[in-house]
């Protein structure tokens, strides 16, 4: 009896319906991450006035929430490589939820930061397994706009959280902000009937029904015998490590992307926080302040629409490196623009430097490694690139309490985006996955095949 390969049989796909469930309900997933990450933002004038909070106060708990967000992307990640990454997004959607919608209920500063904390499990958890799982899933041809276009969600997230703070504070107080973010936990059953366990784990665990169900969907044209035996390469339940990824060359490449992510969180962490607050202080009412947050997200959909096909065209080091710089100029001007709508589109380019980069930044890092440790390489990337969402929000309020002007504090943050100019320049391609597998899409960074 013949054994097939199952990932180079799904190569073979083309984009149908089956992908488009696949990229609707990991979009969808995504969305509602972004929701619950930018809703402390979002709340954060109110709260400060209601608990009578200090600017450090409330930056600590927004680096208080984050730290649960390390110990998903670590934990659970790690798991994801042994027993599928689809068990885990569903687990982390239903712990973001349920303590998001709890943290709605909190009446005091300490409850609510311990409540954001457990719901930083899960949203640390759900996104490098998204990523893996889409890009698993994608067909080869697409496969970074696919996981791009996913990661747009996020965006979108953030903006209904912009767009519907305003008019839900004013009517009904914070609080119904956040009893919203139960409404995954109604669409969970769904979830598990739409979303594809990954065909590792299935070949491994001899599931050869389950894969043949999923090679019908994907690859209609081609035929299969019931009694067909699949495998999978990296199928095997070696264990997954920082050591592992270190491996074949892949050291200083490794801590770059760290680096990078650490940089993206920074930024999105201390504009998701501070931008509101920061606006305020630059003169702006609390309508027009929110609306940059909105604008923030909008720019980074935006950018990971338009700059998505740029990398494959030019490669990330001739686009990213120019974005980052554009980013750093934006924080530096942005409080001192002379027209509200040139601060609007500056802060959308802040948007498209920051989220923009790192939802680009996924697709390429998760390519990067093999099969068999991508979860496990995104969920160390994010947690080393979380601890910049710990710092930012403590260092930004910090920054306020020091009586600084508003483009000082603005200055200081648009360091991040040096620092992950300098990362992107210093990762190699030439020790990726990519260049060591036959038959394996070349990732956009050199743009240049390497002999």
């Amino acid at each position: 009896m013949n054994t097939i390969d199952a990932n180079q049989l799904y190569d073979k796909s083309k984009f149908n319906r089956f992908h488009f469930k696949l990229l609707f309900w990991c979009f969808l997933i995504i969305l509602f991450d972004g929701y619950d990450t930018a809703i402390y933002g979002a709340v954060v004038p109110v709260l400060m006035e209601e608990w009578a909070l200090s600017p450090v106060q409330t930056g600590a708990i927004g680096s208080y929430t984050v730290i649960g967000t390390v110990v998903g992307a670590v934990g659970m990640s790690m798991a994801a490589d042994r027993i599928g990454p689809k068990k885990i997004v569903i687990s982390s959607v239903v712990i973001f939820s349920f303590f998001t919608c709890l943290s709605g209920f909190a009446n005091s500063p300490l409850l609510f930061a311990v409540l954001r904390v457990l719901a930083g499990v899960g949203l640390g958890g759900v996104m490098p397994n998204i990523v893996a799982l889409s890009t698993e899933f994608s067909p080869k041809k697409i496969r970074s706009t696919m996981v791009a276009m996913i990661f747009c969600g996020y965006s979108v997230g953030s903006m209904i959280i912009a767009l519907l703070s305003k008019f839900v504070i004013e009517t009904y107080g914070w609080k119904p902000l956040f009893w919203l973010a139960a409404v995954p936990l109604l669409l969970v059953p769904f979830m598990l009937k739409a979303l594809p366990e990954s065909l590792r784990v299935l070949a491994n665990q001899g599931r050869d029904r389950e894969i043949l169900a999923i090679m019908k969907k994907a690859v209609p044209n081609e035929k299969f015998s019931e009694a067909t035996k699949f495998a999978c390469a990296g199928s095997g339940m070696e264990k997954a490590s920082i050591r592992k990824l270190m491996s074949e060359k892949r050291s200083l490449s490794s801590v770059m992307f760290w680096v990078i992510s650490f940089s993206c969180f920074l930024l999105i962490y201390a504009m998701n926080t501070w931008l509101t607050k920061l606006m305020l202080q630059a003169g702006y009412d609390l309508s027009s302040s929110l609306l940059f947050l909105a604008l923030l997200n909008v720019g980074a959909t935006i950018g990971t629409i338009v700059i998505g096909p740029l990398l494959d065209k030019y490669g990330a080091k001739k686009v990213l490196i120019p974005l980052f710089f554009a980013g750093a100029l934006s924080l530096i001007f942005i409080s001192v623009a002379p027209h509200i709508v040139i601060a609007y589109i500056l802060v959308g380019i802040i948007g498209a430097a920051s989220i923009g980069i790192h939802n680009l930044l996924n697709p390429v890092v998760s390519q990067y490694y093999p099969p068999e440790v991508r979860s496990t390489a995104l969920g160390i990337m994010m947690a080393f690139g979380r601890l910049g969402g710990i710092m930012s929000p403590t260092l930004v309020g910090l920054l306020m309490s020091q009586n600084l002007s508003v483009q000082a504090n603005f200055t200081v943050i648009s360091l991040a985006c040096i620092v992950g100019a300098i990362a992107i320049l210093l990762v190699q391609e030439k020790y990726s996955y990519q260049y060591t597998a036959k038959d394996e899409q070349k990732i956009p960074l050199y743009n240049k095949q390497l002999g």
